[in-house]
């Protein structure tokens, strides 16, 4: 039986390995491919480069105007997670705490909308905030927040479910009002839940293309994903600098995921085992 055992997790992780390997391998090429010339991606894509060439970078960081998209970027990603998590924190918490027939329907509602591509009602909603006016970045986190709460409102309910009412009475005896319960008591109960949310949410409209090319495609307000997009021509393609651009874009969102794995981790658990 022992062995069986030992050979079961032998198996798990070499499986895991494998899938690791999978996943990273495409990184490894566009990183390495980072530090090619043109001429040498094109002819040997897979290999290590023959001579480092660190001038892609300081060239990507110029040519994709770097700092405006990144400065666009990050307030659009900041503001709409932030956002996102006290709506959807506020909503989950009234839906249970107030638990009837409407918040029940609610919930399952907010299920439901997941369920719905945005490429069925992106027209329609474009045209929208056209003929209001808000074809530009406040549109965009509208629209951002509207996209990402459903889910957001799904994981916290289910964590919400793990915290007792006995909380609520004994903050209340204390004088504190439902404003101060859930913002003293609930919501600090919820972090784990709260940066599974950001995480997800915030690489979500970080790497996200499509919406922001309908909203904020002009001069001065692209995000990174954007100018990104502007080494990729008709007839030619710089990939020496597209994929340096990558990796400048995909660098903070590794690294905000590095410093919240842990709680990421935590948070999904709790969500998906407490609903």
């Amino acid at each position: 039986m022992k062995k069986q055992q030992n050979f079961s997790k032998f198996l798990i992780i070499i499986l895991a390995l494998a899938l690791s390997i999978s996943w990273l391998y495409p990184f490894f090429l566009v990183f390495i491919n980072s530090f090619k010339t043109q001429s040498e991606i094109l002819s040997n894509v897979v290999g290590l480069p023959e001579q480092i060439t660190f001038a892609n970078y300081p060239n990507a960081f110029k040519a994709m105007n770097y700092v405006t998209g990144f400065g666009n970027s990050l307030v659009i990603t900041v503001l709409s997670v932030v956002l996102t998590v006290i709506f959807s924190a506020m909503a989950a918490y009234v839906l249970h705490r107030r638990a009837s027939k409407f918040s029940t329907f609610i919930y399952y509602f907010c299920g439901v909308t997941m369920l719905i591509p945005f490429q069925s009602v992106m027209i329609p909603l474009v045209n929208l905030f056209s003929q209001v006016e808000l074809l530009n970045r406040t549109g965009l986190i509208i629209m951002n927040i509207g996209f990402s709460i459903s889910l957001s409102v799904y994981l916290y309910y289910g964590t919400m479910r793990s915290i007792s009412t006995d909380l609520d009475d004994a903050a209340k005896v204390d004088g504190a009002n439902r404003l101060q319960i859930f913002l003293r008591v609930i919501l600090p109960m919820l972090k784990p839940t709260t940066v599974t949310i950001v995480i997800l949410n915030g690489m979500k409209i970080w790497n996200d293309y499509l919406l922001p090319s309908l909203v904020v495609n002009q001069e001065g307000m692209r995000t990174l994903p954007l100018e990104l997009y502007s080494f990729f021509g008709e007839f030619d393609t710089q990939w020496e600098l597209a994929l340096t651009g990558l990796i400048l874009a995909i660098l903070p969102v590794i690294i905000l995921f590095i410093f919240l794995q842990k709680y990421f981790i935590e948070g999904i658990g709790e969500g998906a085992t407490k609903m």
